[in-house]
């Protein structure tokens, strides 16, 4: 007995004519028509039957009701529509992060302008010119907080220290209006008055804890910002060319076929759509470390580092300070005088520069410390949803978009025909793809521009990092592209690489499944072994056909 190579048959069952039902009779293809119709497509030259399918390069070749132009018209029909489902999936997370960045800027824009409100409202009837000679000195710190909490390019620690010093300067002519103080006397008395404190511990104070919430604070809503970035650009990405002709196999094939009201089946559908986003899974990672450091400096924001307080009690620092130095007037006074040297007297004579009353000054400070809790348990909740998306993105688009059938369905689209389908589900990410049934997918070529967005999320994730532990790091504008190829090789170690280790992002350095195409080592050699197994295996199949001849 003769027995024919196992492809042999193989082949009969993979191009043998195949209907929809067990009739002979061709059918009809007015489901087809009106949906073609409803595409917008012309139904010139639409089939009113089913036809012969040789024709077709993209569906089965069995009866079908497309023509050639059809399938093209469907295929790039079914590459705007997953694009589209993939942009309308990434604007809700664009817009869920985008109104915790409103959210959160609005409560601190108005905490700092309420301060700021404040302190114009009631240093005129305290200090009379202490304050209205000296009301620039107070205008340019607040612009420079808000400058800071802009992401400018500004030293806080500096700004402040500047602050205080100019203050020093003019508080210190005001309150000694009899001698005259020249600008080199002035330079000298800042020496000398700031080892003796003049404004108490207040300046220091002041610092510490306005340093680690204005890190904390902008950094947080630079966060929300990246990550919404990094969405929209990803959503832009284009499918390839091999997703492009599965996705219209998944989804317009079943029509071709006579077989509309037949759904995808759910494991064919995550196979495709795992392999069209091979390269957005690989942003899970990193993106689930942005959440985590975003909900730990939330914790920071609302816990030791009380912004709230902090933030909205600047102005009372300030009048606690200039207190200090009026109640300490006499003793740097002459200390200062001792250290420079005693000024000339000056012929304008003194002013009555005391007339305000000295002694504590108490100022009240509505807390709004429970809109931030609520701002901060919102943004915890939204944030946690969010951890999973790159990986969830497949099996909610097959659920909620391409309709898939259950998993338990065996009647469904298979890619071939009405019934079950039987590969396994491929995993997530890029290099999980080199067995994908489905889609045809390079995983030596991972795309650049989610590559970029990757190393964005690394940067901004360590950005974070350092605000969780009060550090503050060199702010730029992340949401434009780094120069280079975007592969990473860009950023320093110091910054992308390492994680602190009191961060809610710390981790151990990961070696990375996506082969690098240098060509080297490892990786080089998997990539150079491609073309020998070809090889291999045609050879193999060339040794049995020849066996099979010669019997």
């Amino acid at each position: 007995m003769r027995v024919f190579p196992w492809g042999f048959w193989l082949l009969c069952v993979a191009f043998a004519p195949a209907r929809g039902d067990s009739g002979s009779k061709a059918r009809s293809c007015a489901e087809v028509r009106q949906l073609y119709g409803a595409k917008g497509f012309s139904l010139s030259g639409v089939p009113q039957a089913e036809i012969s399918g040789e024709h077709l390069r993209i569906c089965p070749q069995g009866y079908t009701c497309c023509t050639s132009e059809m399938e093209e018209n469907f295929a790039n029909k079914s590459q705007s529509e997953f694009e589209a489902m993939m942009k309308e999936a990434g604007r809700s997370v664009q817009a869920t992060l985008t109104a915790q960045h409103r959210s959160f800027d609005s409560y601190f824009q108005d905490l700092l302008n309420k301060s700021e409100k404040a302190l114009y409202d009631a240093f005129p009837s305290i200090y009379g010119e202490l304050y209205t000679q000296n009301v620039k000195v107070f205008k340019d710190l607040y612009s420079e907080l808000r400058r800071y909490y802009r992401s400018s390019n500004i030293n806080l620690e500096e700004a402040l220290n500047e602050f205080w010093t100019r203050l020093l300067e003019r508080l210190f002519k005001l309150l000694n209006p009899q001698y005259h103080i020249t600008d080199e006397y002035l330079d000298c008395m800042v020496k000398h008055a700031e080892q003796h404190k003049p404004f108490g511990e207040v300046p220091r104070d002041l610092k510490v804890k306005a340093t680690r919430a204005f890190i904390a604070a902008r950094s947080y809503a630079q966060g929300f910002l990246v990550g919404s970035d990094v969405v929209r650009k990803v959503s832009q990405v284009s499918l390839s060319h091999e997703c492009t002709r599965a996705i219209m196999k998944l989804m317009y094939c079943p029509h071709c076929r006579g077989m509309s009201s037949v759904r995808p089946c759910n494991n064919y559908c995550l196979n495709v759509v795992k392999g069209c986003l091979a390269n957005q899974a690989d942003l899970n990672t990193e993106w689930k470390y942005l959440m985590d450091s975003l909900i730990g400096v939330a914790d920071r924001i609302d816990g030791p580092y009380n912004v709230d307080t902090v933030i909205g009690t600047i102005h009372m620092r300030i009048a606690e300070a200039i207190s200090n130095l009026q109640e300490n007037k006499d003793s740097i006074t002459s200390k200062v005088f001792q250290g420079c040297g005693n000024p000339k007297i000056s012929t304008k004579g003194s002013s009555t520069e005391d007339k305000k009353r000295r002694g504590k000054v108490t100022l009240e400070a509505k807390s709004s410390a429970q809109a931030l809790e609520m701002l901060v348990l919102d943004a915890k909740g939204n944030l946690t949803a969010l951890k999973t998306y790159w990986i969830t993105l497949p099996s909610s688009l097959c659920s909620k978009k391409v309709m898939a059938s259950s998993v338990s369905d065996d009647k469904c689209w298979n890619g071939m025909t009405k019934g079950s389908y039987l590969p396994q589900v491929m995993g997530d990410g890029l290099a999980n793809q080199i067995n994908n049934p489905e889609v045809e997918v390079d995983i030596t070529k991972p795309d650049m521009t989610i590559r970029q967005q990757i190393m964005q999320l690394k940067i901004m994730t360590n950005r974070l990092g350092n605000a969780n532990i009060g550090n503050d790091v060199d702010f730029q504008d992340t949401s434009d592209d780094m120069s280079g190829s975007g592969s990473g090789d860009s950023c320093p170690d110091d910054v992308c690489g390492k994680r602190l280790s009191k961060s809610p992002s710390t981790r151990q350095p990961e070696t990375n499944a996506i082969p690098k195409q240098s060509g080297h080592g490892v990786n080089g050699a998997s990539s150079r072994s491609l073309p020998s197994a070809s090889l291999l295996l045609l050879l193999s199949v060339a040794v049995i056909a020849a066996q099979h001849l010669w019997r």
